[in-house]
């Protein structure tokens, strides 16, 4: 098993151990404290969710049945919601406004989104629709980012599309997005979760996408790991994590060379070199002593 899988796995398991009720976390802390925990997904009634997790599984074996012209189901109504959302988004301007307009929306999707990952948990398979790659979307968009790598799991395991809308593949927007919310943050002074941004590498891992974009996975990468090292008193520990940080730096520019890591470089490798151990070279015995 690969270190990237082995990584991936661990994320998973800490997600279910930390997330049993949940689909997403709430955005994280000031200064990379440990996020706080989302409100519940599974809120409705057990009548309700049993209604959701039957329409769940009707809609993998019938895509049809996810046509709003088909009916009022569960699947219709919660795409009629999407759509009159969507055109409430669409008349606001301020990006600001439309996160949270997008915040307060989300909770309507939650029973829904958690009812489809259960069923396609259970059948082994998924049908792609709009609802949940949408809802990924603004997870990332609100800083829910753990909720936002659980969908795109979900997709990429059942290889589902993203809607043409967005014009990236599934890869390449969460790792993009993500990556660029963490560059954001690290440019104020604030800290962004590492361990977000290791799990979007390992999710993402070998997934085709231009390479601009994984180089700035790489580089909040990097800017991240050199700035949890700087928190290290001792410089046994900081030698290791400024190296880990150096690679990733150094990856970003071998992907685009125009990813702006080159003084973040120099600077590593400045430090890298005062820190290096010297070399003391014991002179030679006298002849004769």
């Amino acid at each position: 098993m690969s270190p990237a899988r082995q990584h991936r796995d661990r994320f998973a398991a800490s997600a279910r151990s930390d997330h049993t009720s949940t689909v997403v976390a709430a955005p994280e802390g000031e200064g990379g404290q440990e996020p706080l925990l989302a409100s519940p997904i599974v809120s409705a009634s057990p009548a309700r969710l049993h209604s959701l997790q039957h329409a769940a599984r009707a809609a993998i074996e019938d895509p049809a049945a996810l046509d709003p012209a088909l009916g009022d189901g569960p699947d219709a109504q919660i795409m009629l919601r999407l759509v009159h959302d969507m055109r409430r988004l669409k008349g606001i301007q301020s990006i600001e406004k439309k996160i949270e307009a997008k915040r307060e929306m989300l909770p309507a999707y939650r029973d829904w989104v958690m009812a489809r990952l259960a069923a396609a948990a259970e059948a082994g398979k998924a049908v792609a629709d709009e609802v949940i790659p949408t809802i990924m979307v603004w997870l990332i968009d609100v800083g829910e980012y753990r909720g936002a790598i659980e969908l795109a799991e979900y997709m990429l395991l059942h290889d589902l599309p993203m809607p043409a809308r967005y014009q990236r593949t599934t890869a390449a927007l969460v790792t993009e997005e993500i990556a660029i919310a963490a560059i954001k943050a690290q440019s104020t002074g604030q800290r962004f979760e590492l361990g977000i941004l290791w799990a979007v590498e390992s999710l993402t891992e070998g997934a085709d996408m231009h390479d601009q974009i994984r180089a700035k996975l790489y580089k909040a990468i990097g800017q991240e790991t050199a700035l949890a090292a700087e928190a290290l008193l001792s410089a046994d520990d900081q030698r290791p994590a400024l190296d880990k940080a150096l690679d990733a730096l150094r990856r970003a520019h071998q992907l685009d060379e125009r990813a702006g890591v080159k003084g973040n470089i120099r600077k590593l490798e400045k430090l890298l070199g005062a820190a290096a151990p010297a070399t003391t070279t014991e002179s030679a015995p006298a002849q004769g002593a």
